[in-house]
């Protein structure tokens, strides 16, 4: 059986990407690509990150793959069902299966089913893809009920979602992903070219068990699995020798949620004698004195700490649960360790007010941390945060051609509003750090000079 593994994002057509330029190899697909492989299912990876769509066309209609399985999330949902409805206009093609996979999956089965896919993976992908291929080589269709954690059509046209497949509870089970399935080399260059030191991502947990309401749970659930210390040491010992990466970018959602395992990292790091540099993300209730010289000893060198937001009545809306005047402590002591810090910011929640806005402003100047981040809050279907405000969604939507990203409802000020409110914070904090301020301030009061506009306009 020949099965294709790849994932549709295309570096080339996103323009905001090409400004950051900062591209991280598709882990998931790799780690099922490992794991098929490991159980005897050969696969190819076709990356598309540096690739062309034409590209990926013309080696699909080459190769005649038994199996083409997506991964699919918000960012790359559009192009994905460009990709399956080429698939389905080529009579050539006429017997190749589409299973779909990733975050996007749970909240749009009936969708993704209707749009061509043969089946969805909900979940946890590995055991299931590997089971769901399987079946479909040994009996097609027919079988599929028994494989749990997906989504079909019967032969009927009945839709079908089989019970959740039970997460695998011992990471360190899984095999490590098949970079060598694409060319790690490319990623290296653009970094080292773009940034001046190259990265490499890793990931050591599954999951996450916090309950903001903004943040997808399609695929891990609310979980907390971890490989073991001495797994991941190992992995960074191999990465070094293979690829030298300059930097390791850990994709966990909170790297320091357990001490513990921290403690036992650092400890495997010096076992194993290997030492890179790494950045990482966590929450600044996850968080002391002791963490941050453990993050330092091991060599973090920037730490992303989450915000959201400096108005706590923003954050307890969002049920962060952590206390805006953490996140200013963590950012500091990071700093006094000489690590540098990140946050994150979110714009336009509900409930949010011009107050909130210019307290997130003196939130901000209060830490100073190194980078943020910043976006208009937008809501993903299967999050809290969309059933919240399901009912006040404005405007026609276009499941096929839109992503939730343009899902709109009405907040406490028009949408336009909030491109202003971005502004406005971008260039008071570069004001306030002394990067061009003349030019940045008179920016930041030209965009609140727009936010009254509107605001007293609506």
């Amino acid at each position: 059986m020949t099965v294709l593994l790849t994932h549709g994002y295309f570096l080339a057509d996103d323009a905001a990407e090409q400004r950051v330029m900062k591209p991280y190899p598709p882990l998931g697909i790799l780690y099922i690509s490992a794991y098929l492989r490991l159980h005897g299912i050969e696969n190819e990876v076709f990356d598309t990150t540096f690739s062309k769509r034409s590209a990926l066309e013309e080696h699909i209609l080459r190769t005649a793959p038994v199996v083409v399985a997506l991964y699919i999330n918000l960012m790359t949902k559009i192009s994905v069902l460009r990709i399956i409805r080429f698939i389905r206009s080529q009579p050539s093609l006429a017997s190749t299966r589409i299973i779909l996979g990733g975050p996007e999956v749970r909240a749009h089965v009936t969708e993704l089913l209707a749009h061509g896919a043969d089946a969805v993976v909900i979940g946890e992908g590995e055991a299931t893809a590997l089971e769901l291929i399987r079946s479909l080589e040994s009996t097609g269709i027919a079988g599929l009920d028994a494989v749990h954690g997906i989504g079909f059509r019967s032969s009927s046209g009945e839709l079908v979602v089989t019970p959740e497949r039970t997460l695998l509870k011992n990471l360190d089970e899984l095999p490590l992903p098949n970079l060598a399935g694409i060319d790690i080399g490319a990623y290296q260059r653009v970094w080292k070219e773009r940034h001046g030191r190259s990265a490499i991502s890793v990931s050591t947990m599954r999951g996450c068990p916090y309950t903001c309401k903004w943040c997808s749970r399609g695929v891990y659930g609310l979980t907390y699995r971890r490989r073991s210390p001495d797994a991941v040491a190992r992995e960074l010992k191999l990465l070094v020798r293979q690829y030298n990466p300059d930097t390791v970018w850990f994709v966990d959602d909170v790297f320091t949620i357990s001490h513990e395992w921290l403690s036992g990292f650092a400890e495997a790091l010096h076992r194993e004698q290997v030492s890179v540099p790494y950045e990482c993300i966590t929450r600044a209730d996850r968080m002391n004195e002791q963490v941050v010289r453990q993050l330092k000893a091991s060599g973090c060198y920037r730490v992303w700490i989450g915000a959201e937001s400096g108005s706590q009545k923003v954050i307890d809306a969002m049920d962060r649960r952590v206390k805006v005047g953490q996140v200013r402590e963590m950012i500091g002591l990071c700093k006094d360790h000489g690590i540098e810090t990140g946050t994150f910011i979110m714009l336009g929640y509900p409930g949010e007010t011009e107050e909130d806005i210019e307290e997130t402003i003196r939130h901000l100047k209060s830490c100073s941390p190194d980078l943020f981040t910043i976006t208009v809050a937008y809501p993903i279907k299967g999050t809290e945060f969309f059933e919240e405000i399901e009912a006040r969604m404005t405007g026609a939507f276009d499941w096929e051609t839109q992503t939730d990203r343009q899902r709109e409802f009405t907040r406490t000020y028009p949408r336009r509003y909030y491109d202003f409110a971005v502004r406005r914070v971008v260039n008071e904090m570069a004001f306030h750090t002394g990067r061009s301020a003349l030019v940045s301030k008179s920016k930041s009061i030209a965009a609140k000079v727009c936010m009254w506009w509107i605001r007293m306009a609506s």
